[in-house]
């Protein structure tokens, strides 16, 4: 797991402008324990307020992305 930066927004559910923090999740196809290449990639953003975890998509993270 790689934590991005995040940036401020509004939650959707506590409804706080707080700041978010951005997470990547990637999965990668390993040879005798050595990672080759990525197979996916997940994002999940998480208030920073309330703790509320959401995944989004990846045109999502390159906006909030900084």
């Amino acid at each position: 797991m790689k934590n991005l930066t995040g940036r401020a927004a509004t939650c959707q559910y506590c409804g706080q402008l707080v700041h978010h923090h951005l997470q990547e999740r990637a999965t990668k196809f390993t040879l005798f324990f050595i990672p080759v290449f990525t197979t996916s990639r997940t994002y999940r953003i998480t208030c920073s307020n309330c703790g509320q975890t959401s995944s989004i998509k990846p045109r999502q993270a390159k906006t909030l992305a900084w």
